[in-house]
């Protein structure tokens, strides 16, 4: 699971840089919001996710 939540995660972020060289305008916004979201969503399932106390050894 948490192996498909870091893919999900890197795409999207790559994809929402890519945005910007490969439309303008409304195009560009709207997928930038939507791969926006699906970092933020991803990042944040991680987070709850993560190992509460980890042990340091």
């Amino acid at each position: 699971m948490k192996a498909l939540l870091w893919f999900v995660l890197v795409c999207s972020l790559v994809f929402n840089v890519t945005t910007s060289l490969l439309w303008s305008g409304t195009t560009q916004m709207a997928s930038s919001i939507a791969s926006g979201l699906i970092l933020l969503g991803s990042a944040f399932t991680l987070w709850l996710l993560r190992e509460k106390n980890p042990q340091n050894s």
